[in-house]
């Protein structure tokens, strides 16, 4: 896909998240060689049979946080984000260490702020299972909308730091979440 296609898949991805089943089967079908390729070049050393289990992975992941794209922002960026985590767990699943540049991930959505009370209050409780630090970033960060420079001072933490311990500690959650889940 061209410079000139990034509008369509955006234009595509709203109208799926409205529920247009064509819009998503188009999307899905767009953005498949994208992430082929970018699985391919990310985890040279997997073999093609393991890229593509990162494909099949990245494309469920995107089908379960399709909502969490934010229509103002390119989807671009955001696609690239979720198969490059998905390469890195490939790698981690196999016993391989990974330096992954932390810039790459820096940016975390914040929660919207009229969020449902009770998802609020699940929310809460989640996080108040990870350990005090980690609760305090992820809340500042994920819940209350403050970026990375503001938690690292208020936190007196370098911002590579504070990153570091939040992608640790969402880690924590989605593992709590799904050990809830089974």
């Amino acid at each position: 896909m061209g410079p000139g296609n990034d509008r369509s898949l955006e234009e595509l991805l709203r109208a799926a998240n409205r529920g247009d089943q064509r819009a998503y089967a188009a999307f899905l079908h767009a953005i498949t060689p994208v992430l082929r390729g970018i699985a391919r070049a990310r985890g040279g050393g997997l073999g093609p049979e393991i890229c593509e289990d990162v494909v099949q992975e990245t494309l469920l992941a995107i089908h379960q946080k399709r909502q969490t794209w934010r229509e103002d922002l390119p989807v671009r960026p955001w696609l690239y984000a979720i198969v490059r985590y998905k390469v890195v767990d490939a790698f981690r699943a196999r016993g391989r260490v990974v330096h992954v540049q932390i810039d790459d991930f820096a940016e975390v959505i914040p929660a919207e702020p009229d969020v449902d009370l009770t998802v609020r209050g699940d929310a809460e409780r989640m996080i108040g299972r990870l350990d005090p630090r980690s609760a305090r970033i992820v809340r500042a960060i994920g819940l209350e909308g403050a970026s990375i420079a503001e938690t690292s001072a208020a936190l007196d933490m370098t911002e590579s730091a504070v990153r570091v311990a939040l992608h640790r500690g969402l880690k924590k959650l989605a593992g709590l979440r799904e050990s809830m889940v089974e």
